[in-house]
């Protein structure tokens, strides 16, 4: 018996061949065996008939070849619409971002491996595989105040404690400054604050971890955009993303608590599972305009804090071994924004090219 002429070929093209129009002998692409009998005129139109068929119907044809499922070079692109991008699925879309808002989520006290794969943190792990993972993240120094000035200002500033802004009034640029000369705006969202700009601790309120409240020369615009957080479906930033008037810059601080500084990791873990997804699911980050950073300001057993990089474009479970710091996040907030560098920040590693930003 003949071999099967269609072996090893992909179904489809099997299909495809089996639809060619047939010579009066039965075979495929007019592949002709003559009939002894036949004379040499009905031979030679038949032969001719062959030649006229066999280029359009043969399986090498570049046409064909292309588009076999088969073919490892044939790869395809998906481009996103904001409609495809949400809290489910928020990064690893491919479409034409055009990032103007950068928002941090400052967590509290953590060391990288009592978040990242932790059992008391499986929504920030899951987030950390969906989208992406600074993996080797430092924080600068210890206790907390020094930390976020170092995001915010570039430097530490000679700071070593957490005294309240009357202890340390800081007549300096900062990130908030900066964003304000440029024309655009900054706000500063408190859970439990108990009204704007707040400059001493009360209850769950910690003014060490809200840094615009240090810096002497924001303290007119401080009292206008350094705001109580309000709840999950109601206050300033909920109805800033609904609305589409989120600020150029938004630095969000939970409580003592929802931040795990007085609270186990779980406590904060749950807070953000409920959190974050509003604003993933904001009209702002649905449509390539927002990026999202949720770090810790410190470590316990070091300094190695975890930092996860939301945006529509970061690719899928991105794991960058790269060696970033709080002066990255400042660097790559004030590249977004199209802001100098500050500070410390001039010699930081962007986190830009690592996440697709």
């Amino acid at each position: 018996m003949s071999p099967d002429p269609g072996a090893g070929l992909p179904k489809r093209v099997i299909e495809q061949v089996s639809k060619v129009p047939r010579d009066d002998v039965g075979t495929p692409y007019g592949r002709c065996r003559p009939k002894a009998l036949m004379g040499v005129v009905a031979l030679a139109v038949l032969l001719g008939a062959c030649a006229a068929t066999r280029p359009a119907a043969s399986p090498a044809s570049p046409k064909t070849s292309t588009t076999t499922p088969a073919s490892p070079a044939v790869t395809t692109t998906t481009v996103t619409s904001p409609n495809d991008v949400s809290a489910a699925d928020p990064c690893g879309h491919s479409m034409a971002a055009d990032y103007r808002h950068v928002l941090w989520i400052w967590m509290e006290n953590e060391s990288y491996g009592a978040v990242i794969g932790a059992p008391d943190a499986p929504y920030q792990t899951a987030l950390a595989t969906e989208c992406g993972l600074a993996a080797n993240y430092s924080a600068i120094s210890h206790p907390s105040l020094p930390n976020y000035l170092a995001a915010t200002g570039g430097s530490t500033f000679g700071i070593s404690d957490d005294g309240d802004p009357s202890t340390h009034p800081l007549a300096a640029p900062s990130l908030f400054s900066q964003v304000q000369a440029a024309g655009l705006q900054w706000a500063g969202y408190d859970e439990s604050m108990p009204g704007n700009c707040v400059l001493t601790g009360q209850g769950l309120y910690a003014p060490r971890h809200n840094p615009a409240v240090y810096y002497t020369t924001l303290r007119a615009s401080c009292l206008l955009h350094d705001v109580p957080l309000g709840t999950l479906t109601s206050g300033p930033l909920v109805e800033a993303l609904a609305s589409g008037d989120l600020p150029s810059f938004s630095f969000v601080t939970p409580n003592l608590c929802d931040d795990a500084h007085s609270c186990p990791v779980s406590s904060g873990d749950r807070w953000l599972a409920q959190f974050v997804p509003t604003i993933l699911d904001s009209a702002p980050y649905k449509a390539g305009q927002l990026v999202v950073f949720v770090t810790y300001d410190e470590g316990t057993t070091d300094n190695h804090v975890p930092t996860t990089v939301i945006a529509p474009t970061v690719p899928s479970s991105t794991v960058s071994h790269t060696a970033f710091s709080h002066y990255s996040l400042l660097l790559t907030t004030e590249q977004l924004l199209s802001l100098p560098p500050l500070g410390e920040a001039a010699a930081a590693a962007s986190m830009r090219s690592d996440f697709h930003l």
